[in-house]
């Protein structure tokens, strides 16, 4: 029996939409930060009986994705994996725009290379986790991650580290704007905006724009320029997701509003942004001296379940 874990990821750069949907390769890069005091737990060991057993907080994993993602790895890529056990908890709610594939899936690939002496590095694990989620390849380390890789070559797509965290802790906070499970996947609602966006297109073009900006906004430690690239991916996004057709919606009254109160704080001379996934949870990235004012303002807004802070 092993343990591992793995952090969910909030992206400053988003991707939305893939190049290929059955490798999970993105449309375009992708920029994230972890959201350290969220954590899933993966127990791991080999079964006794002839099929995989996958529970989920306790309960039967009823969409079977990792038990495609395990045949994934032993029928397109050959790896020796017998039947395993597998038992995945996580401190916050799954399937509410939290990420919680991302840090199960990362912690399933650890925990394989873990239990099967494998010895991969964290770019292999990453590409492992990719097959399950592609935000899970960003969740295998703890840092500001990129996810690239060359457009014509599949392999190459896994998540690198830009910087380490604590080489700039910026404060992060979640605004809890619903426990509700998403209407819509991520994977579904990204097919639809590729199908359907008329701005679908133009997002992919700029969004590489963005990612290149942020990168090296990171190197530089330049709030400003980071808060006004992602700012932009995820107007981007929004506007993706609101073209397409039928209209994808994750955001409530709440989220707006709290959005809305980061902007009011942006004009006070905060440096403060917000960005959110697919789903109703605004994450708010700040400069660690203005964590009481962001969470005291956030914490006012009707509709907001609770302010978790999230890192450092």
């Amino acid at each position: 029996m092993i343990e591992a874990i793995a952090h969910p990821n909030v992206a400053l750069i988003k991707y939305w939409g893939k190049r290929d949907d059955t490798l999970r390769i993105p449309a375009s890069p992708s920029l994230s930060i972890p959201l350290l005091a969220l954590t899933t737990q993966v127990r791991m060991d080999v079964s006794m009986g002839p099929t995989d057993q996958v529970l989920i907080s306790g309960k039967q994993d009823a969409s079977g994705r990792a038990r495609n993602w395990l045949d994934t790895l032993r029928q397109q890529f050959a790896l020796d994996v017998p039947p395993l056990v597998i038992e995945s908890t996580s401190n916050f709610p799954a399937s509410s725009g939290l990420a919680s594939s991302a840090s199960g899936f990362a912690a399933l690939a650890k925990g394989l290379n873990q239990l099967l002496a494998m010895g991969l590095d964290e770019a292999m694990q990453s590409r492992l986790a990719r097959l399950g989620s592609a935000s899970a390849a960003r969740s295998i380390g703890e840092g500001y991650m990129v996810l690239d890789g060359n457009a014509s070559d599949h392999a190459s797509w896994s998540a690198r580290k830009l910087l380490d965290w604590h080489e700039w802790p910026l404060g992060v906070s979640v605004a809890l704007c619903s426990r509700e499970t998403k209407s819509i996947s991520s994977s579904a609602g990204m097919l639809l905006g590729r199908e359907t966006s008329p701005a679908y297109g133009d997002w992919i073009s700029t969004n590489h724009r963005l990612f290149m900006q942020a990168s090296q906004a990171i190197a530089e430690r330049n709030f400003e320029t980071l808060a006004s690239a992602s700012n932009q991916s995820f107007d981007g996004m929004l506007s993706v997701m609101e073209s397409s057709k039928p209209p994808v919606r994750y955001l409530n009254p709440a989220s707006h509003a709290v959005i809305d109160a980061i902007k009011a704080l942006q004009d006070d001379g905060l440096q403060v942004f917000c960005t959110c996934d697919a789903g109703a949870q605004v994450k708010c990235i700040y400069l660690p001296e203005h964590e009481a004012a962001v969470r005291s303002r956030v914490m006012r807004v009707p509709g907001v379940l609770e302010v978790r802070r999230v890192c450092p």
